[in-house]
């Protein structure tokens, strides 16, 4: 009421999805603050992350594997860019997933602490078991790997592993996001992580505490995606659903028209 918010949108994903009293979450926060969240479909929070991070596809490229790795659940969207309408890239998904499987399960599952090479390989086996029955996972064909193809990643994970590249101090989102890494950097900056102990990924500014548990369980699932989708190059977005809600939002009210995407690639 301070803002005069006249209309707003509150959107609750996975963790109300697989809970089996989401619902009564839902009515329980209604009922206590007067907010009405909405749980999404894992659908409706594919299209979000594709329309949030949008403007970082690279304008040349023929196709693109968009993922946000999540506490208990990964969306991952792929686009066909060919004959593109660079206006509604959420229209050019031509398959989406939402694995069953985040930073925290498989944490949980392995143990964040102590992680040993093995235990790091039967995380991305478990998630690369998980992409192959995706039924749509090869729509992309031959384009995968060429140099008109690339990843793109929201999340703490790919966010995480940008800062160590920098070697930030702080994290600062403006040096990070719609930062590229090359195929080489990503695998030595995921095989530099994984072989530092836990009080050494604590001791890095980029991870901290907070995340010491968690972010290798976040490289397993990057590499499980890497492995199926071999690419080039990946970009980091620090965007993501809240970016999608406010474009679709400012859309639909009229107040802001959708310029081309991809005529500002980042810095």
């Amino acid at each position: 009421s301070a803002r005069d918010v006249v209309r707003c949108r509150l959107i609750a994903t996975e963790a109300c999805r697989a809970a089996a009293n989401g619902a009564e979450f839902i009515e329980q926060v209604a009922r206590e603050t007067g907010l009405e969240l909405e749980i999404v479909s894992r659908e409706t929070e594919a299209r979000l992350a594709v329309s949030g991070c949008g403007s970082l596809i690279e304008r040349s490229a023929r196709g693109a594997v968009l993922f946000d790795i999540g506490g208990g659940s990964s969306e991952i969207a792929l686009l066909d860019l060919r004959g593109r309408d660079t206006r509604r890239l959420s229209k050019q998904i031509v398959a989406w997933t939402s694995l069953p499987v985040g930073v925290v399960t498989l944490a949980e599952r392995h143990g964040g602490r102590d992680v040993t090479p093995e235990i790091f390989e039967a995380m991305i086996q478990e998630t690369v078991e998980m992409i192959r029955g995706f039924k749509g996972r090869d729509k992309l064909g031959a384009m995968v790997g060429t140099d008109r193809f690339h990843l793109l990643g929201t999340s703490g994970t790919v966010t995480t592993l940008a800062g160590v590249h920098l070697k930030l101090e702080r994290y600062d989102r403006r040096q990070v996001d719609g930062l590229w890494l090359t195929d080489l950097e990503a695998d030595e900056l995921v095989a530099r992580i994984a072989g530092w102990s836990f009080e050494e990924r604590i001791a890095n500014p980029c991870i901290g505490s907070d995340r010491a548990d968690l972010v290798l369980a976040g490289c397993a699932i990057l590499q499980a995606i890497r492995r199926v989708w071999p690419a080039p190059t990946l970009r980091v977005a620090d965007r993501g659903l809240r970016e999608g809600l406010l474009m679709e939002m400012m859309v639909a009210d009229g107040v802001w028209r959708r310029r081309d995407p991809t005529r500002n690639t980042g810095t």
